[in-house]
Order: C-alpha cells, then structure tokens, then sequence
C-alpha cells in the first residue's frame, strides 16, 4: 500500500492525512475483495524499516493504527472479516498492542474473509528469526520446517501482488511466500485506489498463465 505521503503533499497536506486517507482506501479494498469472493487479502502496513522515518510520522503512524482499530475495522468484523497482524508486536506501544489482541480475539470466528495485516514486519527478518529458531530447536532445516518455523506458518503463499504507486520493487515483503506470485504494479497512489483498481489487477492475474517452474 504505497503512496501515501506522495498522494498528501499533492493535496497539500501534512503526510498524516495521507496515511489517514489510506486507511479509507483499505476498508473500499476489503470490502471489494469480499464481495469479489476473496478469501485471503494480506496488506502491508509498517515494515521493519519504517522505524526509520522521521521521529513525529512514526508517532503520527501509530495514533493512526489505533485509530484504524477502533474506526475502521470493527464494521469490516460485523461483515465477517477476521483480522490477524503478522511480524513483531514487542516495539509497538502497549495500549496498540492491547488493541491489536483484542481486535483478533474479537474476530476470530469469523470466517468470510482473512485480514492479514503485516506490521512491523520484514521479509529477511521473519527468515532470520525462522533460522535461529532451527538452530535453538537443533532441527535439520528444509523447506517444510522452516516454513513451520515462521512468523504464520498457515497463511497461504499469495498469487498475486499488487503494489501501487508506480514503484516496481516488493521492498523485504514475503520474500519466501511470494516465490511463484504474479506482480501487478500500479501507478495509482494508495489513498486512490478503490474497487475498480483490484479487480482490473484481478483481471489481469487471471489472463497469466502460472507454470511453477514447469511449461
């Protein structure tokens, strides 16, 4: 979910408001992909590198997430969307936390669609962390215990990716469950996007044919 502050300063606008229009932006695409009849969507939220940002949009970022929380995603629930975060929660502040647990407690008998929202997440260090669980546990690593070994062992490999705002690279995100996904790169900015945008980036994974390595 890219573009953010870009989509602000065109509006003129502090970046946080680009960041709060974003959050309307995920609750038109949730409740697109459900009625598309998605079953899984995971989005990207804040990457183990965002901490790096300027000090005030990291503390911006976080009022926004727990906004988000109270806002936003409890509707989504009512409409059967069970949420989950994924990646390290130890760095957020304690009252986020809180209501992170809660919000998975809340919806975890839902069933219509799965919510992953990857926060403080980053590709290589879920695999670090996945190795130096290996060596702790002294077991043989392969394909099979190290996906067991991380962060959501039961979330499914994605097929497919969309990131928006022009920018062609997947930036540390699911380095090993994107293997075999298809890419769609959009030059709509995140706070734009909407209902039309994930289905002509579902149609266009639809005209892909997926071959695994194979012909």
């Amino acid at each position: 979910m890219d573009g953010n502050g870009r989509w602000a300063e065109r509006q003129g606008l502090p970046v946080a408001e680009g960041h709060r229009a974003g959050t309307k932006a995920l609750r038109r695409t949730v409740e697109a992909a459900i009625d598309l009849g998605v079953e899984t969507l995971i989005v990207y939220a804040f990457s183990t590198e965002n901490w790096s940002r300027p000090e005030g949009e990291v503390e911006d970022l976080m009022e926004i997430f727990g906004e988000t929380i109270q806002r936003e995603l409890p509707d989504l629930a009512r409409q059967g969307v069970r949420a989950r975060f994924l990646g390290r929660r130890d760095r957020a502040p304690d009252e986020l936390r809180a209501q992170m647990e809660g919000l998975e407690d809340e919806t975890a008998h839902n069933g219509r669609l799965n919510l992953w929202i990857a926060f403080d997440y980053g590709g290589r260090a879920e695999l670090v962390e996945a190795a130096r669980r290996l060596v702790e546990a002294g077991v043989e690593p392969d394909e099979d215990s190290l996906r067991a070994n991380l962060y959501a062992p039961e979330l499914p490999d994605p097929d497919l990716l969309i990131r928006t705002s022009g920018e062609l690279r997947i930036s540390n995100f699911l380095l090993w469950q994107l293997a075999y996904a298809e890419l769609v790169f959009l030059d709509v900015l995140w706070p734009d996007f909407g209902a039309a945008d994930l289905e002509d980036a579902l149609a266009a994974y639809a005209q892909r044919r997926r071959r695994f390595g194979g012909r």
